[in-house]
């Protein structure tokens, strides 16, 4: 069984019915753990779209990484994600953030998910969920990573 942390967004249509809808696709074949509380968030990168809700989850699964994968970009398929702007709107986007404490770089697939350090949107919800939970690369909880990124937002403002 692996221990799987997984981010959730949704920006298109009824954002709450979708990430409802994803939560239980999921459940079918994988086991919800813990959910994180859904947050309104503001865009990151291509910020000319409306807002996100985002969740975080921990997910205990037997399905491989790619494995995992697949049946995840199939479930935003499912839901109506078409590919369009990079970071652009979406109905659903689901992504791995850490597979066990593995780091994984294939074509497809990059665990820990790129820039965690620097997404709110991202560390917010995980802040719920597993703040001691120590990044495999940057060697840092999601509290510090959480920490230093608000620091680094209180600078820019």
């Amino acid at each position: 069984m692996h221990k799987v942390y997984l981010s959730l967004g949704s920006n298109l249509g009824n954002r709450k019915e979708n990430i409802k809808r994803a939560l239980k696709l999921i459940s079918k074949d994988n086991s919800i753990i813990c959910c994180s509380h859904a947050y309104r968030t503001t865009p990151y990168g291509y910020t000319n779209q409306p807002d996100f809700i985002n969740l975080a989850l921990l997910i205990h699964s037997e399905m491989s990484a790619g494995v995992l994968l697949s049946f995840l970009k199939n479930i935003e398929k499912s839901l109506g994600r078409i590919p369009a702007i990079h970071w652009g709107p979406r109905t659903i986007d689901i992504d791995i953030l850490f597979y066990d404490d593995l780091i994984i770089k294939e074509e497809d697939l990059i665990v820990p998910h790129p820039d965690i350090e620097n997404r709110f949107f991202v560390l917010k919800p995980l802040m719920d969920i597993c703040p001691d939970f120590v990044h495999p690369v940057l060697n840092k909880t999601i509290k510090e990573l959480y920490d230093i990124l608000q620091l680094k937002l209180k600078s820019l403002s």
